[in-house]
């Protein structure tokens, strides 16, 4: 058996937080939803089921909270973030899409949200 690619995700992950450009949402803050999709090598794993061999899931989620904690004005500035502690805390990891969505954007539409996908790879693999 060949592995092609493997991943872990986490999904539908549900923060308040106070991002934004206007100054009521740093006020009051808003409501996300976070995506995150994770490539690596799972290879090892199959054979240990040791959780030293794979990426830890909680990990994950603590460096996501921690950045989606840190007001800024911009998503994209928060995706990087995420990104950049993801593969600095797991250099095997070889690509990573982060999807942030603002669930109420203040921008009159009826709409389910607003926010920004990201494609990383990780240049030291």
């Amino acid at each position: 058996m060949k592995i092609q690619s493997s991943y872990i995700f986490l999904r539908n992950l549900r923060f308040h937080a106070f991002h934004g450009m206007l100054p009521q949402e740093c006020i009051t803050g808003n409501d996300y939803l976070v995506n995150v999709r994770i490539k690596f090598p799972l290879s090892d794993v199959f054979q240990t089921d040791c959780i030293a061999d794979t990426i830890s899931y909680a990990d994950a989620y603590e460096c996501i909270r921690r950045e989606m904690e840190k007001p800024s004005q911009l998503l994209e500035h928060v995706a990087g973030r995420i990104g950049r502690c993801l593969i600095d805390s797991y250099p095997v990891i070889e690509e990573v899409d982060i999807e942030i969505m603002k669930i109420n954007p203040p921008m009159g539409a009826d709409c389910d949200g607003a926010g920004v996908e990201l494609h990383l790879t990780n240049g030291k693999n």
